[in-house]
């Protein structure tokens, strides 16, 4: 296909059809009908019907991509009248780029134009995971220290605090910290929370930080208090999570956090 040919269909994909609302990305079916060289709408309509079953097979809720919509256009008495249309997303049009006519020029360009910029897309949003995933261990390290400060201050030493940490693991997980680290297969002189899912952090960020608050609150003093305390608040995070249907110790481990602080944080 010639360069300046590419460079004219991408032109009109960017420009000319690509439309936001509400900062939501979306192309209108009938200019896409013209974009991909349908000249008639009802055989347009045959490679939507396609795209949405390939859609459903996939796992995906048709009303998500496919938006009817009305449109009016303008008439050649000067009126106008409304006629249907589709607001579809990016991921829409790769699968009728995916189910169009292949032998059109046209089609050809989608296919790859809507690959690459879906896969564009699926990156980005990976990336954010992971920064999220990063920033969160990093915010419990935190929250981590100033519970092991809070047990140094109240109760006169904390070489506790890692009994005290490892009992709120066994409240969490229903399981020891050293089988979870098997279950994750983690070295044993890594911190288990290095290879924990995001919602796994979130969750002893959470309970680790109420112990905190109540230890101080009520001037816990002892050990065991502040051990009861933090069992007590992992159990009820924990009972939060089965509830909606997340069990702790059933989740795969993620990959090291060490692995990705160069590319978003330090911790």
């Amino acid at each position: 296909m010639k360069t300046e040919i590419v460079q004219s269909l991408t032109d009109n994909f960017e420009a000319h059809a690509q439309q936001t609302e509400n900062n939501i990305e979306f192309w209108l079916a009938r200019d896409l009908q013209h974009l991909l060289g349908y000249t008639k709408w009802d055989n347009f309509l045959n490679v939507i019907s396609k795209a949405k079953t390939a859609c459903e097979i996939s796992n995906h809720q048709i009303a998500d991509h496919f938006a009817d919509v009305g449109k009016m256009v303008d008439l050649g008495s000067g009126s106008q009248r409304e006629v249907d249309d589709i607001m579809l997303t990016r991921y829409a049009c790769y699968l009728i780029a995916q189910n169009g006519d292949s032998k059109k020029q046209e089609i050809a360009f989608a296919q790859t134009y809507f690959a690459v910029q879906t896969r564009r897309a699926e990156l980005i949003e990976r990336r954010m995971l992971e920064a999220e995933r990063v920033s969160a261990r990093k915010k419990l390290s935190v929250t981590e220290k100033e519970l092991s400060e809070v047990i140094y201050e109240q109760t006169g030493g904390n070489q506790n605090f890692a009994l005290i940490r490892s009992k709120g693991d066994q409240a969490l997980f229903g399981k020891p910290t050293q089988a979870m680290k098997a279950r994750w297969k983690v070295p044993d002189n890594r911190p288990l929370a290095d290879f924990a899912p995001t919602i796994i952090l979130k969750a002893k960020d959470f309970a680790t930080e109420i112990t905190i608050f109540n230890a101080r609150q009520h001037q816990m003093s002892t050990e065991g208090e502040i051990s009861t305390e933090h069992i007590t608040n992992n159990q009820a995070v924990r009972n939060t999570l089965i509830e909606r249907g997340i069990r702790p110790e059933c989740l795969p481990a993620a990959e090291d956090v060490k692995n990705m602080k160069s590319m978003y944080l330090h911790y």
